[in-house]
C-alpha cells in the first residue's frame, strides 16, 4: 500500500474541544491515575509478601500488569485528542493501538483461562497441585499466551495495514478492527475470515476451558463437606467475579462493533470506556477485598512500614 505511511485517520467522536471534552478528560485522568495506583499497589505487595509467591497470585500480577500496560497506551491517545480542535492520528498510530488493545484483551483472557486451571488443579487434584503447578510451568504458559497471542495478532494487523483505504473518519475513542474494516474500499474475504478465526480461538476458546474448569470444580465440590465447599467458594469468587467483568466488557464492545452506525456518540463513548477503564479498576479491587491472604498481607506491609504510607 504505497500510501500507507501518509494515511492519516480523524476521529469525529470528540467533536471540538469544549466542556463536555474537558469533563472527559478529567475522568479519564481520574480513573487511568487509579488504575495505576491500585494494579501496582497489587503487583507490589505480591512481590513484597513471600507467602504470596504462588502461581495463582503470580497470574493474578500479570493480569495487572497488563491492565497498567493497556490502559497506558489508550488513556495518552485519548487525553491528547480530547485536549486537540481536530483530533487525528496517523494509521500507525492507529494500528498501534489496535495492537495493543487485542493484546490486552487476548492475554487478559489466556490469563484469566489460566487461574481457572490453577484453580481446577488446586480444588479438584490437591494432592498433585504442586507437581503440576511448578514454577516452571507458570512460566512456560504465561511465556506461551504472551507469544501466540502477540504472533496471531501481529499478523491481524499485517493483514489490516495492507488494506486500501478509502474512508478516514473514526466515529470513536479508539480504533479498532472493525473501525477500520469500515474505512476500508471493499471486504476482504480472508482478512475477514482471519479476524473471526482469531476472535473463536483468542477469545471463546479461552472462555470455554474457563466454563469447563468450573463445571468439574462445582462437580466435585458437590461430593464434599460443607466446610471444603465453603473454602472452595472463597477461594474461586474473586476469579470468577473477575472473569464475568471482563466477560461483560468484551461483550459490549463486540456488539457495538456490529451495530457501531445506531449507537449515540454518547453509548460509543460509554463502551471504549467501560472494556478499557472499568476492567482494569475493579480487577485489583475484587481481589484486594474477597481475598484473605491479600488483605492481610497488605495490612502486614503497611504495619511493618514497607510502604510509605
Amino acid at each position: 500500500m504505497s500510501n500507507f505511511s501518509k494515511t492519516t485517520v480523524f476521529f469525529t467522536v470528540y467533536g471540538a474541544t469544549g466542556p463536555y471534552n474537558v469533563v472527559l478528560l478529567a475522568l479519564i485522568c481520574v480513573v487511568y491515575l487509579s488504575i495505576i495506583a491500585v494494579n501496582l499497589l497489587l503487583v507490589l505487595v505480591i512481590c513484597l509478601e513471600s507467602s504470596l509467591h504462588r502461581p495463582m497470585y503470580v497470574l493474578l500480577a500479570h493480569l495487572a500488569l497488563n491492565g497498567v500496560a493497556s490502559s497506558s497506551t489508550v488513556s495518552l491517545n485519548i487525553m491528547k485528542n480530547l485536549l486537540m480542535e481536530k483530533p487525528e492520528a496517523s494509521l500507525q498510530s492507529c494500528l498501534t493501538q489496535v495492537f495493543f488493545s487485542h493484546i490486552y484483551c487476548c492475554s487478559m483472557y489466556s490469563t484469566l483461562a489460566l487461574m481457572a486451571y490453577d484453580r481446577y488443579v488446586s480444588i479438584c487434584r490437591p494432592l498433585q497441585y504442586h507437581c503440576i503447578m511448578t514454577a516452571a510451568r507458570v512460566r512456560l504458559m504465561l511465556a506461551t499466551v504472551y507469544g501466540v497471542t502477540g504472533c496471531a495478532v501481529a499478523l491481524q494487523v499485517y493483514l489490516m495495514s495492507r488494506m486500501q483505504l478509502c474512508g478516514r473518519s473514526v466515529d470513536k475513542l479508539l480504533c479498532d478492527i472493525q473501525s477500520l474494516v469500515n474505512l476500508s474500499c471493499q471486504r476482504n474475504t480472508a482478512i475477514a475470515a482471519y479476524n473471526l478465526t482469531l476472535i473463536h480461538i483468542m477469545i471463546m476458546v479461552p472462555f470455554l476451558l474457563v466454563l469447563l474448569s468450573y463445571v468439574h470444580i462445582v462437580t466435585v465440590m458437590l461430593r464434599r463437606s460443607k466446610a471444603s465447599q465453603s473454602k472452595a467458594l472463597e477461594t474461586c469468587t474473586p476469579h470468577l467475579l473477575t472473569f464475568i467483568n471482563f466477560s461483560i466488557a468484551s461483550f459490549l464492545v463486540i456488539i457495538s462493533n456490529r451495530i457501531n452506525l445506531k449507537l449515540s456518540k454518547e453509548v460509543n463513548i460509554f463502551v471504549s470506556i467501560s472494556f478499557t477503564f472499568i476492567p482494569p479498576l475493579v480487577h485489583p479491587l475484587i481481589y484486594g477485598i474477597k481475598t484473605r491472604e491479600i488483605r492481610k498481607s497488605i495490612r502486614k506491609i503497611i504495619r511493618i512500614k514497607q510502604l510509605p504510607f
